[in-house]
């Protein structure tokens, strides 16, 4: 051991210590738990995400959507045209403005929902987690993205003014 330092000192660079490993690991496991849920709706998880929008107000123009998911078009778009194919969504011309595509829930799209009320519930429980506890955990992850945010506005500002 080098002389100063401590043998109980972390290493900074330890994977199991990284913000971003947790938050990775946990993001793919947490959706690996909805994806058996998802598969008799014929969904995939980013493509419950839009439904979820969806339910929540529709129809929304396409920008909008990217918006609240905060997914680019490149991202969006493939999504929107596969909900579409299995009957769920449809895109359509905005009537007030040519440029927009506003996305309609089908009468099939609508009627997912039902099966969709059961997924949170199930979700509750396979991770065997109380409600509260997951509600503190989201509070603690909508920090953490207003955190990375911030970090990221302030980047933006430090290569604006180079």
């Amino acid at each position: 051991m080098a002389e100063g330092t401590a043998p109980d000192l972390v290493d900074p660079l330890a994977l199991e210590n990284q913000v971003c490993f947790a938050l990775a690991v946990a993001a793919r496991t947490v959706i690996s738990v909805y994806k058996p849920l998802l598969e008799p709706m014929h969904l995939t998880h980013p493509q419950y995400l839009v439904m979820l929008a969806l339910w929540q107000q529709a129809p929304l123009s396409v920008t909008e959507l990217g918006r609240r998911l905060e997914l680019d078009p490149g991202t969006l778009s493939p999504l929107l045209k596969r909900l579409e194919a299995a009957g769920y969504v449809t895109r359509e011309r905005a009537r007030d403005d040519e440029r927009s595509l506003a996305v309609r829930l089908t009468p099939a799209g609508t009627a997912l929902r039902e099966q969709a009320e059961r997924i949170p519930p199930a979700i509750v429980e396979r991770l065997a987690m109380d409600l509260g506890e997951l509600r503190e955990l989201h509070g603690s992850l909508t920090e953490v993205i207003e955190a990375a945010r911030r970090a990221q506005q302030v980047q933006q500002v430090q290569r604006d003014g180079r």
